[in-house]
């Protein structure tokens, strides 16, 4: 699911090529990405798209209407895992299967796909900035946050740091990749509880966080230059942990490890952040029980013998 990051690689690419032009057409491919019913979607056709803006992980475009209206029109998209923009030659045709909706405008269409089996991309339109604010799940904009903000926000329950950062009700925009590179950065266990943290545990958090959506930010931006991002995905070169199980830490060349929690993996690095240890899969320790590895170095062994 687009990030953060990837939501601000975004919206960059769509300030460039649409704000302050004119949506002339929506063609919808199938009703099931249409979420609300009034104001209806062909209100948003003959109007110009004023501004964007990200809540959590959503994307929002404002147009501009009569100054009647009470307040302006909003087109609030959410992608999903699975759903991505596209930006063609104008009046493209929707691909099929994959296809969800064709925004037209004068010198360009704009597509939106989800490869994916269960369609769950959805876009609502909405009218003033109240119907707006009900979007917002209200976590902490990390990046324009400060130290005590911070760890309000964190201490506010008692759960795994894995879970918190990834809870859109305490922390804006943040998933499963970043919440790896976070805590690895950080040097934290993905399991430490936060009734756990010291002060310092805090800080260096918050300092991981803000650098790393910062440093991402700037680097997809960087690697897109001036074209439109094609492959926006959860996996990128040079990120530290996600996605490179088996692959050396780049700070310490141990073995990435990785373990299934609920619907999400989890990789970390054992030296780093777990003091050596490997965290239990759930599901292998219930399984296995004391046979379980505690160590790298009992997981290396085991293999060898094995």
């Amino acid at each position: 699911m687009p990030e953060l990051p990837d939501v601000e690689l975004y919206l960059s690419a769509l300030r460039a090529r649409i704000g302050g032009q004119t949506l002339e057409r929506v063609r919808l491919a199938t009703p099931f990405l249409l979420r609300s019913v009034e104001p209806p979607l062909d209100r948003a056709e003959g109007r110009i798209v004023a501004g964007f803006r990200r809540i959590g992980k959503r994307i929002v475009w404002e147009l501009e209407g009569p100054s009647t209206e009470l307040g302006h029109l909003f087109l609030v998209f959410h992608l999903m895992i699975a759903g991505r923009f596209k930006w063609r030659d104008r009046g493209a045709a929707i691909p099929r299967k994959v296809g969800l909706a064709a925004f037209d405008f004068a010198h360009g269409t704009l597509l939106l796909t989800e490869v994916a089996t269960q369609k769950r991309a959805s876009l609502h339109v909405v009218q003033g900035e109240d119907a707006l604010a009900s979007f917002d799940p209200g976590g902490l904009e990390v990046m324009a946050s400060d130290a005590g903000a911070f760890a309000a926000a964190l201490q506010k329950e008692s759960h795994t740091l894995k879970r918190e950062l990834t809870d859109p009700h305490l922390f804006s925009g943040i998933g499963n990749a970043y919440s790896d590179e976070i805590l690895h950065r950080a040097r934290l266990s993905p399991f430490k509880l936060t009734r756990q943290l010291t002060a310092e545990d805090i800080a260096a958090l918050h300092a991981a966080t803000i650098a790393t959506l910062a440093d991402w930010t700037r680097r997809l931006q960087d690697e897109a230059g001036q074209t439109f991002p094609e492959k926006v995905t959860a996996f990128h070169k040079g990120m530290a942990v996600h996605g490179r199980f088996g692959e050396p830490c780049p700070r310490c060349a141990t073995p990435v490890q990785r373990i299934v929690h609920g619907e999400h993996e989890v990789n970390y690095c054992p030296e780093c952040q777990t003091e050596g240890r490997l965290l239990a899969d759930r599901a292998l320790s219930k399984l296995l029980k004391d046979d379980w590895p505690k160590t790298l170095d009992e997981l290396e062994r085991r293999k060898r013998s094995g």
